[in-house]
């Protein structure tokens, strides 16, 4: 089971503070107990571009990918065939590529990453692992923080065609498998629109949050598993 930090020092800003770029509040902490109250609360942490300043974001318009609408087509279903979908093997190595400074759009930086590696020590954080059978080879994943019935996903990435989807897909399943309700994306792209993530309004996400953090659900497995479902459900 997961291990409760101490609780935040800091009073965190409620989302409807929030200004036109969604941002809610800047300052505070990246301390376990911080940042778990912030995504109680509807808000995650993001440096601000191009600055240190750590800045706290809730949009107006947030992206979800809901548990029973994903969209797996043919294509992906083969290639979900092609590698092994593990949970909390290589934690640090997924968050690391995620965070690749090569890629467009970086925004992990060291702060974040052993913010995030905290609350994986303490059980809060998971990555989902697309790994090549052949080579052993991590070849994709995402990470993201699972409380309750949310898990908040924070990044992806790829090194293999469509091993991070494959990933998002065992996720889905899991999530699904443990009784979870609710699969925040933050902000919606095409890339995830594609595989049916949807826009809500702000407020709806923060009822559909109320939910989730009154689902209990079965705890996430613990590090070494492997073997999920690449492939819950199918969808033209």
């Amino acid at each position: 089971m997961p291990i409760e930090p101490d609780p935040t020092e800091w009073e965190l800003p409620s989302p409807d503070e929030a200004d036109d770029e969604d941002l809610v509040g800047i300052g505070a902490d990246l301390e376990p107990g911080t940042v778990l109250a912030a995504y109680r609360r509807g808000l995650f942490p993001m440096h601000l571009a191009g600055r240190r300043l750590l800045g706290w974001w809730s949009p107006v318009r947030r992206g979800v990918l809901p548990l029973d609408g994903l969209r797996v087509t043919r294509s992906l279903r083969r290639s979900a065939r092609r590698f092994e979908v593990r949970i909390d093997t290589a934690f640090d190595e997924v968050v690391a590529a995620c965070a690749d400074p090569a890629r467009d759009g970086a925004w992990i930086n060291d702060e974040i990453r052993r913010a995030y590696n905290r609350l994986h020590t303490l059980g809060w954080a998971h990555s989902i692992e697309a790994w090549d059978p052949r080579s052993e080879e991590l070849v994709g994943g995402l990470y993201g923080v699972h409380i309750e019935g949310l898990f908040a996903g924070e990044s992806m990435f790829h090194r293999a065609t469509d091993a991070s989807k494959v990933a998002l897909v065992g996720l889905v399943g899991h999530l699904r498998s443990i009784g979870a309700v609710l699969l925040d994306v933050q902000w919606l792209t095409s890339h995830l629109a594609a595989l049916g993530a949807v826009e809500i309004s702000r407020n709806e996400y923060l009822e559909r949050l109320a939910i989730a953090l009154a689902t209990p659900t079965r705890p996430f497995d613990p590090p070494g598993s492997a073997g999920l479902d690449p492939d819950p459900m199918t969808s033209p």
